[in-house]
Formats: structure tokens, sequence, C-alpha cells
């Protein structure tokens, strides 16, 4: 496990702490920023550390969303009468600050177990597949996720459901949300550098390096598989809650399972910063978020062809990613021992 370390570590923290006051317009491109570092380290403990790239993992980030919105509202209302007065903008459901906030933290905890056990029973069958053919299976989940959403008419079906109103100011609503942005983007990165240094996070190595091999020795591979999904899944549940009450509305296709996007963003983030490591993810999330925001705002049109040729530069140029190069350029730094014997040859 690496070390606490003042001059890497504070600045990030000073950074997160400080974003909110400094740049109080760019508040919720911030928060977002942290929900992007999440995703990054989630998708990376099954496809950096454990082997198996999910192209679905957006399912427990919408699953998420909607287990928190539905315990939001069963606070004080019924949730399908709920619904269908929000779609046909007739009826009040008033509720006090309290049913407000006990829904919320509810919300927030139900959305991180429920998306953990979502995960867990449908483990049992996924990791029935290896390569590609994983990758697919969780992709064609995730898109069927979606559609069913869309037309279950008890949660607002493909006209989405509205969220809680936060009972306060704008911009105290802003900052509450981004700190939990931060908090958990914190959370899942202690929780990922505590993980890869016990035996647990070396057994999903070895799954990854080779799964039979793991197995002759005694690994339980299904149950360490299950595990893993099942805490990344968790982490994303918590992300798709705060993130819904962020957003105030939730639609199954383009907010809650955003297939063609945050579900693409995730790998590509991962890829950039470097597989298999801790702050490889951290990074690529960075880095990948400042280009969307940029190119969001200043190249209209021009974003996904921008997107496209650092997805291309990073495949054929970067394809261990930028830790994983500046690793191998410059291994002193991150305490690897070179043989300067075998390095000559």
């Amino acid at each position: 496990m690496d070390k606490f370390n003042p001059k890497l570590h504070l600045p990030i923290l000073i950074f997160g702490i400080a974003a909110p006051f400094v740049v109080p317009g760019l508040t919720i491109q911030v928060a977002v920023l942290w929900v992007m570092v999440l995703f990054a380290l989630t998708w990376d403990m099954m496809g950096g550390q454990m082997g198996y790239n999910s192209l679905g993992n957006i399912l427990f980030f919408g699953s998420g969303m909607y287990i928190s919105a539905i315990v939001q509202v069963s606070m004080f209302a019924d949730v399908g009468e709920y619904t269908a007065a929000s779609a046909a903008g007739t009826g009040e459901f008033p509720y006090t600050i309290s049913q407000y906030f006990w829904g919320l933290g509810l919300g927030i905890l139900a959305a991180g177990f429920g998306s953990a056990l979502v995960s867990a029973s449908i483990g049992w069958t996924m990791f029935g597949l290896r390569g590609p053919y994983f990758a697919i299976g969780t992709l064609g989940i995730a898109l069927t996720a979606g559609e069913l959403m869309g037309t279950w008419e008890w949660i607002g079906a493909g006209g989405g459901m509205a969220m809680p109103v936060y009972p306060g100011s704008a911009d105290g609503k802003s900052l509450m949300f981004y700190f939990m942005c931060f908090g958990a983007a914190v959370a899942t990165f202690l929780f990922c550098r505590w993980l890869y240094a016990t035996r647990f996070g070396l057994a999903i190595n070895a799954i990854r390096d080779d799964e039979q091999k793991a197995e002759a020795m005694g690994i339980h591979t299904l149950r360490y598989k299950t595990v893993t999904w099942s805490a990344s899944a968790f982490f994303l549940g918590i992300s798709g809650a705060v993130f819904g009450n962020i957003t105030g509305f939730i639609e199954p296709l383009e907010v809650a399972f955003p297939v063609a996007t945050f579900g693409i963003f995730m790998v590509a983030m991962v890829l950039l910063g470097g597989k298999g490591t801790l702050w490889g993810p951290v990074l690529g999330a960075v880095l990948f978020h400042t280009l969307k925001e940029v190119t969001w705002t200043y190249f209209l049109g021009w974003q996904w062809v921008a997107l496209g040729v650092l997805i291309i530069v990073n495949v054929v140029f970067f394809q261990q990613g930028i830790m994983g190069w500046l690793m191998e350029k410059f291994p002193e730094k991150f305490g690897i021992v070179v043989d300067n014997k075998e390095a000559a040859k």
C-alpha cells in the first residue's frame, strides 16, 4: 500500500475542499469530475485488477438511481400516484425537511446495497462467460435494463421520474451534493487502495493473470469475482443516487442507463490513465473529463471527433495508458527496481 504522500495527496484534498468556493460557477462540473473518478476506479476493479472487461457497469449506476428515488418518494407518498401526478403536472405532495433528509440518507444506502445485490444475483450467471463474451453479455444486460425501465409505468416509464425537490436554495443544494460526490470518490479510492494491498487483491490479480492456475491453487474464483463486482456495484449505486438528486429528474435511457456515454466513458478513462494501477484511473478520469468539458464548451459540434482522436491516440501510442508509460520510462520514481544487466540486453 502506498504511504501518505503530502506532496501528492494534500493538493488533491485542498482542491476538492476549496473548489466550490474558489470557482462556484463550476461546482456541478467539478462534482461530475468526482463521479467520473469513481466510475474509473470501479471499472478498474473489474477490468484492470481482475481482467474482466465489463461494458455494462452503468447498470449499477442506473439501478442505484432508481432505488434511491423509490425510497425517497415512498417516505411521503405512494410512488405510483407520485409519478402519475408528476407526469400529468397535477397534484402536490408536501413533505417535511426531516422526511427529505431521512429519505435521502436511506435512499443512498439502499442504492449502494441494492446495486450490490443486483450484481451478486447476476454474477453467478455472467461469470460463466469470459473475454469478449462477458463484455458483450454485460452490455446486453445494461441495454435491456434501460429499455425495461422505460416500460414500467409505476416509476414513470419512458417519461421519467421527478426527484423530491431539495428544501433549500440552489446554491445550498449544489454545495451539499458536491461534497457527497467528492466524499464518494475519496471513499472509493481509499477502499481500492486498501483492497489491492490485501490477500484479496492478490487473489483477483491471480485471476487476471491466469484463472485456471488460480483455481488450481485453491482460489474460489467465482466467489472472488462476485464479491469484486458487488463492491464495484456498491459504489456505483451510491454515485447513481447522488447524481439522480443533482439532476432532479430520472429518465431511463439518457440519465439512468446512458450506455453510449457514461458506459463507454468508464472504459475510455481507465485505458487513458492505465489499467491495473491505482492512480491511472484517477489521472485518466481527470484528463478525459477536462477535455470533454473544454470541447463541449468551445468546440461544440466537434466534441465527439476530439474524444475519438484522443481514444485513437491512446490505443495506438499508449496502449499501457499514461501511468503504464510513465512507470516504464521512469520506474525508479514508482519504487520499481530495475536490473541494469537485464535492461541493457
